[in-house]
């Protein structure tokens, strides 16, 4: 069975109820301090952009492009006959990993599709040393190996970032005098 579960539980914020299971925890989850946890956690994910697990984020940036993509993924939860409830945006990365867990085949196929992303996030954990770059590579190592064209896409996100909406912005203009 894919771990899509557990590394959903291992993604999200780090919290007294995760240390309860230390059982299924990795040993540097074990052996750190909540506190430590959490402000690792935090710089990993919340202060880079790189690394944010909010998927769409890292191909369509703050744009319109982006809302309709989260619709359209809500849809496919519904779909799936698992409406989206809480909080929480339909491409954050444990969210789509619970997905994946329930219904294996389109969850894992949708993962398969961000995989440029998912590839940017992985690469970005390993250049900043963070202990969460091993849950990443759990994540892609249970995926099919990814094509040169996905590949292609992680290397143009990493280089160029997420696009920025352009749209309603009048060009500032020296007033005349």
């Amino acid at each position: 069975m894919k771990p899509w579960l557990r590394l959903s539980a291992l993604l999200q914020y780090p919290d007294e109820e995760l240390l309860a299971a230390a059982a299924g925890l990795p040993a540097w989850m074990r052996e750190t301090p909540l506190r430590e946890l959490q402000a690792a956690y935090v710089r990993a994910f919340d202060f880079d952009r790189r690394a944010s697990l909010h998927l769409t984020y890292h191909t369509y940036g703050d744009r319109r492009q982006r809302g309709l993509e989260l619709v359209r993924l809500k849809r496919r939860y519904t779909d799936a006959g698992l409406p989206l409830e809480g909080g929480e945006l339909p491409d954050y990365l444990p969210v789509l990993l619970e997905f994946a867990a329930l219904v294996p085949e389109d969850g894992e196929a949708l993962l398969n599709e961000l995989r440029a992303p998912l590839e940017l996030v992985r690469s970005r954990l390993h250049q900043t040393g963070s202990p969460y770059a091993e849950l990443l590579d759990a994540l892609v190592s249970a995926l099919p190996r990814p094509t040169k064209a996905q590949l292609a896409a992680a290397h143009k996100l990493a280089d160029e970032g997420p696009p920025a909406e352009l749209v309603g912005l009048e060009p500032f203009t020296a007033a005349a005098s």
